[in-house]
Parts: C-alpha cells; sequence; structure tokens
C-alpha cells in the first residue's frame, strides 16, 4: 500500500528508537514518554516488545522522532 504523505513510510521502529535514544539518551527519552521500559532497565529489545504490543506509546514514539527529525 502506497503511503506517500506518511514521512514514516519504510522507516523500522527498530531504526525510530535507536536514533531517538541515540539522540536523547534513555533518561531523557524516559522524561519525555512516560514509560516504564524506558526508566527501568532499559534496553532496544523490551522497549521494542513493548511498543509493538501497545499503539498509544508507539505512537507517542513515531510522533516524537517527526517532532525532532523532521
Amino acid at each position: 500500500m502506497e503511503q506517500p504523505n506518511n514521512p514514516l513510510h519504510g522507516v523500522k521502529l527498530a531504526d525510530i528508537l535507536e536514533k531517538l535514544v541515540n539522540h536523547y539518551g534513555w533518561y531523557e527519552l524516559g522524561g519525555l514518554i512516560r514509560i516504564n521500559c524506558f526508566n527501568t532497565n532499559p534496553s532496544i529489545k523490551s522497549s521494542l516488545k513493548f511498543l509493538r504490543r501497545t499503539p498509544w506509546a508507539r505512537e507517542k514514539v513515531e510522533q516524537l522522532y517527526l517532532d525532532t527529525f523532521h
């Protein structure tokens, strides 16, 4: 399905998360988006697992990515 107006089209969630962690660090990311997986023993793997199961949290991460890098 073509999504010409979707700036996240073709961007992997893992890439989004890694770019945000590199930019902000876990501590600041956990302050910006208050979800446990960013504040308690954070890792890319555990955060991806949570974000894939939790649409509202994923939306917040995607929005922060857009606000930060676009």
